[in-house]
This record gives C-alpha cells, sequence and structure tokens, in this order.
C-alpha cells in the first residue's frame, strides 16, 4: 500500500510539475507578447525622401507589431554627426540609422559601390537597381559582422552641386573646392574635373560655404531646399550624378533579441515602405527643384556636350576605382549588372 501511495503521490507530483510548467510558458509566451521595445530612428536630414520613409515606417512598425514596438525618429543630426550615429546603431544605443551608404565605408568599403557616377540615370533606374535582388543580398548584408542588420535601401535623389559662383561649364570647376561625400567613387570624378575634393558631413556644408572653406558642395536639391541652403549659396547645377541612395540599417544586436514574428515585421515593412517610397521621393524631388527657384535659388545645366564629356570622364575614374581592391571591384560587377538588367 505504501508503495502504490508512493507511486500515486510521483505521478501526481509529475502531474502538478507539468501543470505548472505549462502555466509558467503560457505566462512567460504572454509576457514576451507584453514587451515592448523601444527603436531610435536617426537621421541626418528632414522634409526629405528619407524623413517620409521614416515617418512612414515608424507609423508602419507600430501598427503591425500592436505596439510592441516604439519608434521615435530623430531628424537633423540630434543624436550626434552622422559618424556617431552609424557607431550608436553598430552598438546598440541607437536602432536604426537612414543614411547614405558612402558614409558606411568605415564598416565595409564594399557600401560606396552606390556611389558611382553613372551607375543610374533617372530616379525610376535607380529604385529598380535597389529593388533588384542580387543588389539587394549584396548591400544588405554587409555590416553584418559589424552589428548592422540591412532592412532597404532606395534612392533619395540624383546629385546636384550648390555653389557660391555658378558653375554652368566644366571650365568653372577647375581651381574650386567641392565638398563631397567620403568616398573614392566620388572624390576622383571630382578630382577628375580640376576641383579639389572635401570629404565633409551635412551638418558643416553651410558654414564651410559661408566660411570659404568650400567653394561648392555635392548633394541633392531635396536636402538644399527643405534645409535653406540658399541662405549660404544660390546656384544649383543639376549634374545629376552620383544618385544619392539610402541605407536603412538596424542593429543587429536588438533585431536578434526580438521575438520572431516582430523580426518578420521589422524587415517587411521596410521592405513595404522601400517600394512605397519610389513615385513619393520622385515627386519631392520636383517641388524642392519648384522651391528652390521660388526662393530666388538658380538651376543651372551643363551644356549638352559637356554633360557627356563629364559622364565620360566619371564612367573613366569609377573603372579605375572598382579595380583597387578585389571585393570592391566584385561588389562593383553585381550593383553595375543590377543597373544593366534594370535600365
Amino acid at each position: 500500500m505504501k508503495l502504490v501511495t508512493q507511486r500515486g503521490l510521483g505521478r501526481a507530483t509529475i502531474a502538478g510539475c507539468a501543470i505548472a510548467a505549462a502555466m509558467a510558458l503560457g505566462l512567460g509566451a504572454a509576457v514576451a507578447q507584453d514587451k515592448t521595445y523601444a527603436m531610435k530612428i536617426t537621421l541626418p536630414t528632414i522634409n526629405d525622401p528619407s524623413f517620409v520613409f521614416a515617418k512612414a515606417y515608424a507609423a508602419a512598425l507600430e501598427k503591425d507589431s500592436g505596439g510592441r514596438i516604439k519608434p521615435q525618429i530623430f531628424p537633423v543630426s540630434q543624436l550626434g554627426s552622422i559618424p556617431r550615429q552609424i557607431e550608436g546603431t553598430q552598438f546598440g544605443s541607437i536602432q536604426c540609422a537612414i543614411i547614405p551608404p558612402e558614409f558606411f565605408v568605415g564598416v565595409d568599403a564594399r557600401f560606396e559601390v552606390l556611389a558611382a557616377p553613372g551607375l543610374v540615370d533617372s530616379m525610376a533606374h535607380g529604385q529598380r537597381v535597389a529593388a533588384d535582388a542580387a543588389a539587394r543580398k549584396l548591400m544588405l548584408g554587409l555590416g553584418a559582422d559589424k552589428g548592422l542588420h540591412g532592412v532597404a535601401m532606395f534612392m533619395n535623389s540624383p546629385s546636384s552641386v550648390i555653389a557660391k559662383a555658378p558653375i554652368r561649364h566644366l571650365a568653372d570647376f577647375k581651381g574650386k573646392k567641392i565638398r563631397v561625400l567620403a568616398s573614392p567613387f566620388q572624390m576622383t570624378p571630382i578630382a577628375r574635373l580640376g576641383a579639389t575634393p572635401v570629404a565633409m558631413t551635412l551638418a558643416d556644408v553651410v558654414p564651410a560655404l559661408q566660411q570659404g572653406a568650400v567653394d561648392g558642395a555635392v548633394g541633392g536639391i531635396v536636402v538644399w531646399t527643405p534645409m535653406h541652403f540658399n541662405d549660404a549659396a544660390k546656384y544649383v547645377t543639376e549634374t545629376g550624378q552620383p544618385a544619392v541612395f539610402v541605407m536603412v540599417e538596424v542593429n543587429k544586436a536588438w533585431y536578434d533579441a526580438l521575438p520572431p514574428d516582430l523580426q518578420k515585421i521589422v524587415d517587411g515593412d521596410a521592405a513595404a515602405q522601400q517600394t512605397a517610397i519610389a513615385p513619393v521621393a520622385q515627386n519631392i524631388v520636383e517641388n524642392a527643384r519648384k522651391g528652390w527657384t521660388a526662393t530666388g535659388g538658380e538651376l543651372i545645366n551643363l551644356p549638352a556636350a559637356e554633360q557627356s564629356e563629364m559622364m565620360k570622364t566619371f564612367s573613366d575614374a569609377v573603372a579605375e576605382v572598382a579595380k583597387t581592391k578585389p571585393a570592391l571591384a566584385e561588389a562593383y560587377q553585381i550593383v553595375s549588372g543590377a543597373a544593366r538588367r534594370t535600365r
């Protein structure tokens, strides 16, 4: 009888433990479902396609996660200079950064291939390159070993050159100091035009123009107009090159700590907003052009023959830069291949 009782108690104990374990698992799942995840989204600009993307992405994340992801947007470099924003995203004090790929060259030099002049010839073409499967696989995978998880990329705008004195001909570049992004794909082509390239973050451009540290700067009209660069310079030469792309990078440790359903939302919403931003970005570019002239600025185009000469100079420079490192050459072949397929 005693033996039977002990067996009975053993079974009861096991059953009780099983019930308790099931309850604990259920409670743990409920706690996981109730947990919220803060998400700081940083970017250096405002009122441009990157900012529109950030707002739409944040709204989609909060809605689709049922409030479990709590995004907060910090535009115009509120969280520090662009290098600090990237470091913060790598190491986890920031959860998401929306920044042109050229600024990530310190993480991986291959990020700069999207900055190659001549890669794309229109906004629509740039968005097709960004959507190409091979290009996405390459670009979104960069930085995975350095704390980054890529979720989206898109073309923000074509480039132009803002300057204190008008640049109407290729000869006008000679002897000028021109701000560029920190990439040989930008620095080398500008140098071939007889100008001196000066790598500089966006926040430093206006004072540099005002103080004469640079004579002009490469960037996008979607930055010049909404950020009131006409206070420093009135002339914008629309070279169209290079395309200004943007990477959307998430802190990998933060992403890896999310439940699988939230990881799917973070990736899926980013992909959806990448598609949605294309027509919006085109409209923002056109409105920025109109806004520039409405405030007294001038838009300039090089003569057709000189534009062609510039593109030939840029193409030769890009080919030479791409050959400097095997990994860079391979990456450029993937992205330029995507450009050819989607042209």
